[in-house]
């Protein structure tokens, strides 16, 4: 019978996912505000601050979805 006290899996996922979703989110902040000398072709979009808010929402999903199943039990 598995412990009460332990958190599944998904619960660490998303706070990975929100923790690496920041660190990105943030350089492509800093990116966008000081913008480097060679650019790629696809620099316009600012494709870290698309991916990095993506991952922090989709892990804030799975973290939150997770905490409040293990709360209820």
């Amino acid at each position: 019978m598995p412990d009460k006290n332990m958190k599944p899996i998904w619960y660490f996922v998303g706070l990975i996912l929100i923790v690496t979703g920041g660190l990105i989110l943030s350089s492509g902040i800093y990116l966008y505000f000081n913008p480097p000398d060679i650019k790629t072709v696809l620099a316009d979009t600012h494709p870290n601050i698309w991916w990095g808010g993506l991952m922090i929402a989709f892990g804030g999903g799975m973290f939150l979805k997770t905490r409040e199943k293990h709360s209820r039990k």
